[in-house]
């Protein structure tokens, strides 16, 4: 007797494969199910405080990050590259001054702007300018300058020296790139060209970028938030009170803090103003650092760019976020 399989060698059998949407459902619903038990199980304070960061953590990034993969699958069916390559001026140094100042259009954390910087990669944009705005747009844009007014009311030096630090920052991130970057240190995926997308494919097109760019980035981003929650329980809140009287310490500690705590750049300013014992320098590099690089930005870069790049481009940016805004702090006058 011949088998199925053997009367019809053309007919591939389907497998069942286990995606991170099936893990995702089956841990929420041993959570749900488990919920008194994992009560008793995790009540400590200091797993308590964790799991508070962690949920934080992703609660704030998460709409911008749905927000930044919405605008990434936009652009990937919706503006084709020639349309990028007639806006943005040839030479990269011209372009990476558009890129920064095209940071200031949209409000949007950090986590929305990697996926929006990978997809004008594929559309032939320079890296150097992608890689400006990722920079600039979570930094300068009026929703994190507006934040930054309302957490320091009377002090307009602090929006200005922020605003001057971060997009000093991006550009002259761009600059080093489009100077000393190289291709191959950016994994293909994210350099790899889209053609241009026929009018009925568009939409499916969006939907199908917007939610591979999610499924990419969400993972990494809950990466970030386990490595910041932890870090949070690690480190004392009573060593801030240490510093108010050592400002280079200060500023070589909050740049730290800045990289480890993840926090969204539209609610950084106000975990800033909160530490009292603090002077503003310290305060302005944690503002200006954090946008630019932190653990979850890192995951995110890692994820989408590589680790070859991301090794590289992380070091710098926090050096040069430091210098910028310790020179934008003592030219505005913030002390």
């Amino acid at each position: 007797m011949v088998s199925d399989t053997e009367a019809e060698p053309g007919r591939r059998t389907r497998r069942f494969r286990i995606s991170s949407v099936e893990v995702l459902c089956a841990i929420l619903l041993v959570a749900i199910l488990a919920q008194s038990r994992l009560q008793q199980l995790f009540d400590v304070p200091a797993l308590r405080t964790g799991s508070t960061v962690f949920v934080a953590v992703c609660v704030q990034a998460l709409p911008f990050l749905v927000l930044g993969v919405l605008i990434s699958g936009a652009i990937a069916a919706f503006v084709p590259a020639r349309v990028l390559e007639k806006v943005l001026p040839r030479r990269a140094g011209a372009a990476v001054g558009v890129a920064g100042l095209a940071g200031v259009a949209l409000p949007g954390c950090e986590c929305a702007s990697v996926p929006v910087a990978r997809r004008l990669m594929g559309q032939g944009v320079a890296p150097a300018a992608a890689l400006t705005f990722l920079l600039a747009a979570p930094a300068v844009n009026p929703v994190v300058l507006v934040a930054t007014a309302v957490a320091f009311p009377g002090k307009p030096e602090m929006v200005l020296a922020r605003f001057a630090g971060s997009l000093a920052t991006a550009m002259v991130m761009g600059w080093l790139w489009a100077r000393w970057g190289r291709l191959e240190w950016i994994t293909a995926r994210a350099l790899q060209r889209l053609p241009d997308v026929a009018g009925g494919r568009r939409w499916r097109v969006f939907a199908e970028t917007a939610r591979t760019d999610l499924v990419e980035a969400g993972g990494f981003l809950v990466l970030g938030a386990l490595i910041s929650s932890a870090l949070n329980v690690l480190v004392p809140a009573h060593w801030f009170g240490v510093l108010g009287g050592q400002l280079v310490l200060g500023v070589v500690v909050m740049a730290v803090l800045a990289v480890v705590l993840a926090l969204c750049s539209e609610a950084d300013a106000f975990v800033a103003a909160s530490l009292t014992a603090l002077p503003l320098l310290p305060k302005l590099v944690f503002l200006v650092v954090g946008p630019a690089i932190d653990v979850k930005l890192f995951a995110l870069q890692a994820g989408t760019f590589g680790r070859s790049f991301a090794v590289r481009f992380a070091p710098v940016t926090f050096v040069v976020a430091v210098a910028c805004a310790l020179a934008a702090g003592f030219l505005v006058g913030v002390a």
